[in-house]
């Protein structure tokens, strides 16, 4: 059966790296994201692609939620892609780059889809409590590509993404609202993910939340990133040059954090609220009854307590 190694593990002796099987080799090199007020280890596996029954092989024994498959060629992510299909199975295209040859796969485990499906489902909540609901379309994770001509050229899957009725309707727009989570993805592995979005979708995606969670320290770190332009359009720019220059910005950096020490265990929510603009969602203005939405600090401090007992 292949092997995988985990991009932590340079430590590891090269008589241990060579036990591997030959038919998928994999790349060990280490990786220290730093998260808002917290800094961990996070193991990200990585196999190099020889065939489809291997790399299936290897998804199944990947301990994350996370695996970088390199040395994939346009035919072969087809094939891939055909075979995942014809099987069935659940993994997900976080991201394929044809020119690096590099697919990022998602395999969502329970603890994965709660981290991004438990605020998704509050907004979508909110919506339906408000009468909103049917002015709002959930793309989920339907795939995004950078240009046509698929395989080639980049595309992608979101965890859960969606946009306004009947703005972002039609087959194939972008959503407004992206979600992207993360517990063996690094948080720089997951700000590739948020500056994709935002550059593929030719900034039509409006919101990108990063939803980091780390076992070790007990915290979960949600980002919301939007964009900026650096100043007004100078005299005679187009629109579309203007939109170009536009840049990410970190609106919003909250921690969750697990106090186990505490009778009952507590979370402790630092930096208020979540808080997601509604022109930014709507494309418009706010009509009467209608506001932004916050996913106050005691529902951040429920999704948290959940999120525990997915471990």
């Amino acid at each position: 059966m292949a092997s995988i190694t985990s991009r932590s593990a340079a430590s590891r002796s090269a008589a241990s790296r060579s036990e591997a099987s030959p038919s998928v080799s994999a790349s060990a090199a280490s990786t220290r994201p730093t998260s808002v007020g917290s800094k961990q280890d996070d193991e990200v596996s990585t196999t190099r692609f020889t065939n489809v029954q291997d790399l299936f092989n290897v998804i199944n024994c990947t301990p994350g939620d996370f695996l970088v498959v390199t040395h994939v060629s346009p035919s072969c992510f087809a094939e891939i892609e055909r075979e995942r299909d014809k099987r069935r199975r659940k993994f997900r295209f976080r991201r394929y780059d044809s020119s690096s040859q590099t697919l990022l796969i998602t395999i969502p485990g329970d603890l994965h889809e709660q981290l991004h499906g438990g605020i998704y489902d509050k907004f979508t909540n909110q919506l339906a409590r408000t009468g909103r609901e049917d002015r709002w379309k959930s793309i989920r994770t339907a795939t995004r590509q950078a240009q046509q001509g698929h395989p080639g050229g980049s595309e992608g899957q979101g965890d859960s993404t969606g946009g306004p009725k009947p703005e972002r309707d039609p087959p194939g727009a972008w959503p407004t609202l992206v979600i992207e989570a993360g517990a063996s993805e690094s948080l720089a592995e997951l700000h590739n993910d948020m500056r994709w979005w935002f550059s593929t979708s030719d900034h039509q995606v409006k919101i990108v939340l990063l939803v980091k969670f780390q076992r070790t320290g007990g915290v979960i770190t949600l980002e919301k990133w939007e964009e900026e332009s650096p100043g007004p359009p100078r005299p005679g720019a187009t629109t579309t040059c203007h939109a170009s220059l536009q840049q990410p910005v970190l609106r919003q950096a909250i921690n969750i954090t697990r106090d186990p020490t505490t009778n009952p265990v507590s979370y402790n929510v630092t930096s208020g609220a979540l808080v997601f603009g509604f022109r930014l969602l709507f494309l418009r203005d706010p009509g009467p009854g209608e506001g932004d939405f916050v996913m106050s600090v005691p529902e951040l401090e429920d999704y948290a307590k959940y999120i525990w007992t997915q471990l």
